[in-house]
């Protein structure tokens, strides 16, 4: 029998009534189809709370089904009754004590969700006895408990000794209550400013083994613990990336995304380039795999995909045909399929590729278009032999006369004169052919850059440039920066030409517009001209750098930064999570004599957390010079010393481990702080009463 009978507004006295009766009920029907009705009307908006009372009294019913209705109304309602919540508190303790181990699990539960201080206060006691209990369903129960009672008073949980009580369960018997231990254990470093979870190769070396008999969600939450990992000696990252390379073959996608992330982690600390091969090769197929699935998880598939490919192209190089859109994919997945058709695109495959993107630019979705033409353009900028094809397909594509066509063909093609000087410049007269359908400012200022650059080859340049100064201060920024460079380029080149246009532009740059960048360029061009006509052709004709498509790549620090939180919404959003996360702890690649150099070629390497650096090789003044790797280890900080430094070569027992990798650290703080507000300084953070202001759990 369906429960959308249930679904009605009751009225509170009626309903009280049928909780109260005295009439026999055999198995308590009557008062499950009471709860019932009240959770339903709950569930609909309508406000229950005034039958606290009443349905408390229910909580004595030793009935499963009964509870859980009684236990989810009083979630529901402590918050605007805190007082009478502790009015549950002594069946709550007998409940926690009681035989069944359901609802043994499922009162320690409760008292977790229900956010007031006396409760909390009493769940002290019970949530110890659970996390100790025979039976592991309560204990997995009780481990998860710990994680909610730290959002509620992270100093009550570190005070009353239950991140000792989680490392122990780290070595339970049940594989489910391993992987909520380390996912509470994980969610408590993750949110604490002062604790910091370390995971030593024995303790991985379970963990992976309890791998195989957990849930898919318990895989997924080892696997994350695993990023804690700093493997030491040569082969620990090998030995431990073979033993997660099985849960690549995983059918739920989240497990392979994070053992994919899991293993581009551990690649960092791999000393072999044959080892790094290897296990590019085994990436492959299962990323490959996730692009079998729907759109949604294709999505993200696409932009972890997009990350990986960027740090080691050699993953897919020879599975482009993958990224080849299909008629039937949503647009968002067409256009990050795009991009990374051209980020894979070389030499051997550019013919497939070009291929591809001449028919995409014949649909009818018009972003997809713009972005498979300007891809053609971003092509001949990238691989120099398939240039000339590449301006044969944009010369077609304006042979169309679709106007966003025409226009976004116009724009590359300012970019492909600029890589080759001299080779293209014949196919001028065909653009100028299409200037009346130019409308938009991008389009615009690429061709008036074109007519400016090529101003003594193209005949009629200043009647071109005369009729688009005709709307000269109606136009953007963009296009009258455009215009004002153009013009001075024909007066330099074709004096007798531009001698009537350049003081009309000049007086209106200088005196009839508020932009300031326009306003300055024009009184430079100006004071050079009456100045130094020579010094002025030096500085407008000179040579131009040369452009490339490594302007397209991400930063370096932000991609590696990224890496690392593969399969989250950082990888969605190809954001650092401390941008749009509060108070969110930042990423690092944690110092190790077998952490490879990263030569990005910027001057900046992986950046390394110092204080994991100290803890790790004793290096920190106030720890004693130590690590104690089976305990608690607590760092004493002293305020004068920052956590977060930059990293120096003048320690010599820090350069030895660190050369390998130098970050900017400074860049980077001052990144997070000016694109955080929110986020917390531990810069300025003091030493407490104990001298004690920095955790570090190391299992």
């Amino acid at each position: 029998m369906s429960d959308a009978k249930f679904f009605q507004r009751g009225k509170i006295q009626e309903l009280r009534i049928e909780l109260n009766s005295d009439k026999k009920d055999r198995n308590y029907i009557r008062k499950k189809a009471t709860l019932k009705k009240i959770v339903a009307n709950m569930t609909m908006g309508n406000d229950m709370s005034s039958l606290y009372p009443d349905v408390i009294a229910c909580m004595a019913i030793p009935v499963l089904e009964v509870k859980k209705m009684v236990y989810l109304f009083l979630i529901n309602y402590s918050k605007a009754k805190p007082d009478m919540a502790l009015d549950a508190i002594n069946t709550f303790r007998r409940d926690v004590e009681d035989p069944n181990p359901l609802i043994r699990a499922l009162a320690i539960r409760t008292m977790g969700y229900i956010h007031v201080d006396k409760v909390t206060t009493y769940l002290i006691q019970p949530l110890r006895h659970c996390m100790r209990d025979q039976d592991p369903y309560v204990r997995k129960t009780a481990a998860v408990c710990v994680a909610k009672l730290f959002m509620q008073d992270r100093h009550l949980v570190e005070n009353a000794g239950f991140i000792d009580l989680l490392r122990e369960m780290l070595v339970d018997s049940n594989p489910s209550v391993v992987a909520n231990a380390i996912a509470a254990l994980t969610e408590i470093s993750e949110r604490s400013d002062h604790i910091q979870l370390k995971l030593n190769m024995s303790i991985a070396s379970k963990l992976v083994t309890a791998l195989n008999e957990c849930s898919e969600w318990g895989q997924t939450y080892i696997l994350e613990s695993l990023m804690f990992v700093v493997p030491q000696e040569p082969g620990d990252a090998e030995m431990l990336a073979e033993r997660i390379a099985p849960r690549l073959q995983h059918a739920n996608s989240a497990v392979v995304l994070t053992a994919v992330k899991v293993i581009v982690y551990l690649m960092n600390y791999m000393t072999k380039d044959e080892d790094i091969a290897n296990m590019c090769k085994k990436l492959s197929p299962p990323l490959v795999t996730l692009l079998s699935s729907g759109p949604e998880v294709q999505y993200v598939g696409l932009r972890n995909i997009l990350l990986v490919i960027q740090k080691h192209p050699d993953i897919l190089k020879n599975d482009i045909k993958i990224f080849f859109c299909k008629y039937n994919d949503p647009i968002y997945v067409k256009m990050a399929k795009l991009e990374i058709m051209f980020r894979l695109a070389s030499e051997h495959n550019v013919e497939q590729v070009l291929s591809e993107l001449k028919e995409y630019a014949t649909e009818v979705d018009v972003d997809f278009v713009r972005k498979a033409v300007r891809s053609i353009g971003r092509l001949a900028v990238k691989i120099e032999s398939t240039a000339q094809k590449c301006v044969e397909a944009l010369l077609e594509l304006i042979q169309t006369k679709v106007n966003y066509v025409v226009q976004e063909s116009i724009v590359v093609i300012k970019d492909i004169f600029r890589k080759y000087p001299n080779q293209y410049e014949s196919i001028i007269g065909v653009l100028c052919e299409n200037l009346d359908n130019l409308d938009e400012p991008e389009a615009k200022a690429a061709m008036i850059w074109i007519i400016g650059q090529y101003a003594d080859r193209i005949e009629n340049s200043d009647e071109l440039l005369d009729d688009f100064l005709y709307t000269f201060l109606e136009e953007t920024v963009e296009v009258q920066l455009a215009l004002l460079t153009a013009t001075v380029k024909l007066f330099i080149k074709r004096p007798t030409a531009g001698q009537d246009l350049v003081p009309k532009v000049l007086k209106w740059a200088t005196e009839e517009v508020d932009n300031p960048d326009l306003r300055d360029r024009g009184y430079i061009y100006w004071r050079l001209l009456s100045t130094d006509v020579a010094a002025a052709k030096a500085v407008v004709l000179s040579e131009k750098p040369h452009i490339s498509t490594e302007t397209d790549n991400m930063d370096p620090v932000l991609l590696e930064e990224l890496l690392l939180h593969i399969a989250s919404l950082s990888a969605i959003y190809h954001k650092a999570p401390t941008t749009f996360i509060p108070h969110c702890k930042p990423r690092f690649l944690i110092p190790s004599p077998v952490l490879r150099r990263q030569n990005y070629g910027t001057g900046r390497g992986t950046m390394i957390h110092q204080d994991s650096y100290d803890h790790l090789y004793g290096n920190d003044n106030n720890n004693g010079g130590g690590s104690n790797r089976d305990g608690l280890d607590e760092l004493a900080t002293s305020p004068k010393q920052p956590h977060h430094q930059r990293l120096s070569y003048m320690e010599q027992s820090f350069d030895q481990v660190a050369e390998a990798s130098i970050g900017n650290q400074e860049y980077y703080e001052q990144k997070i702080n000016a694109e955080n507000p929110y986020r917390t300084d531990t810069t300025t953070a003091s030493a407490t009463k104990g001298g004690v202001d920095l955790m570090s759990f190391d299992l």
